[in-house]
C-alpha cells in the first residue's frame, strides 16, 4: 500500500508578505507613472492652447498661472486653453482602457496594471477633477460656466456633483477589470482580499499621493492636492467592490511575482525630472 503523499504547504507569511510588499511597489510605480503622464498633459495642453494664443503666463511646479486680466480672455480662448486638456485626457483614458480590455486583460505583465491605471487617473481628471477645480475655481471649472452658465457659475458645481456621482459607480464597476489586472494567485484568494487591497489601491494611492506632494514642495497647490484626494471617489468604491468580488484566478499563468525595478526607477525618475524642470518658474508668451 502506497503512503498518501503530502499536500506541499502552504506559503509561509514571510513569504506572502514580502508578496504583498511586491505588490505595493508594483503598484505604487504604476500609479505615479500613469498620474505624471496625465498631469503633464492637463498643463501642457494649458500651455501650448495659452501660447497659441499669446497669453502669458508662468509654469512653475504649483501649476500653471496666467498674467492676463479677466477683460483679456475670449470665449473661444477660454474653451481652448482649460478644455483642451480634458478633452485630450478623455480620449487617452478611453484609449488606455480599451486597449486593456481588448488586448492586455489576459496578458502577463504589469502593462496591463499601468493602462488601468492610466484609465482611472485620466477618469479622475475628467470627472472628479471638475469638483476639486470647482472648490478652486480655477482650471476645468471654467469650461462648464462658459460653455452653459451664460456668465454664470452654476454649470460647474451641478456638473462637478453629477461628475462625482458617475466617477463613484465607476469605481465599483471597475472591481472586474482590476482583479483581473492582478497575476500572484496567492493575493487573489478571496482571504487575502484585504492584504490586496492596501497593497495595490490603498496603500499606492496615498504613499503615491505623498510623494507627489513632497517633490512639489515647498509649493504643493490646493487645485493638485484636492485632485489626488478625490481619486477616493473612485479608489474607495473600487476597493469595496474588489473586495465583494470572488474572482480569484488569474487567466494566464502568471510570471513569478517580483518587484520590477526598472518602473519604479522609472517613476522616481519621472518626479525628479519634473521637480528639476520647474523648480524655477518657467514664463511663456
Amino acid at each position: 500500500m502506497q503512503p498518501t503523499p503530502t499536500p506541499p504547504p502552504a506559503p509561509s507569511a514571510p513569504t506572502a508578505r514580502n508578496k504583498f510588499t511586491m505588490l505595493f511597489f508594483n503598484a505604487t510605480a504604476c500609479y505615479l507613472l500613469a498620474y505624471q503622464v496625465v498631469h503633464f498633459i492637463a498643463e501642457a495642453a494649458m500651455v501650448y492652447e495659452a501660447r497659441r494664443a499669446f497669453i502669458p503666463g508662468i509654469w512653475s511646479l504649483s501649476g500653471v498661472r496666467f498674467v492676463l486680466g479677466d477683460g483679456g480672455w475670449r470665449y473661444n480662448t477660454v474653451l481652448a486653453v482649460y478644455g483642451m486638456g480634458p478633452l485630450l485626457i478623455m480620449g487617452l483614458g478611453v484609449a488606455a482602457f480599451l486597449l486593456f480590455w481588448k488586448w492586455q486583460r489576459y496578458r502577463r505583465g504589469l502593462g496591463k496594471l499601468l493602462l488601468l491605471w492610466l484609465a482611472f487617473h485620466a477618469a479622475n481628471t475628467v470627472l472628479a477633477g471638475l469638483l476639486a477645480d470647482t472648490v478652486t475655481q480655477s482650471g476645468y471649472w471654467y469650461v462648464p460656466n462658459w460653455l452653459l452658465g451664460g456668465g454664470g457659475t452654476w454649470a460647474s458645481p451641478v456638473l462637478g456633483i453629477l461628475f462625482a456621482l458617475v466617477q463613484i459607480a465607476l469605481g465599483f464597476a471597475a472591481a472586474i477589470p482590476f482583479l483581473l489586472a492582478q497575476e500572484s494567485r496567492t493575493a487573489l484568494k478571496f482571504d487575502s482580499r484585504q492584504e490586496l487591497i492596501n497593497s495595490t489601491i490603498t496603500g499606492p494611492w496615498l504613499v503615491g499621493s505623498a510623494l507627489i506632494l513632497l517633490s512639489r514642495v515647498p509649493n504643493p497647490s490646493l487645485g493638485e492636492t484636492l485632485h489626488l484626494a478625490t481619486m477616493g471617489l473612485l479608489l474607495i468604491p473600487l476597493a469595496l467592490g474588489s473586495q465583494q468580488e470572488f474572482f480569484n484566478q488569474p487567466e494566464q499563468l502568471p510570471y513569478p511575482t517580483r518587484v520590477a525595478w526598472g518602473l519604479v526607477a522609472l517613476a522616481g525618475l519621472t518626479l525628479l525630472a519634473w521637480r528639476v524642470a520647474l523648480h524655477t518658474p518657467v514664463w511663456f508668451r
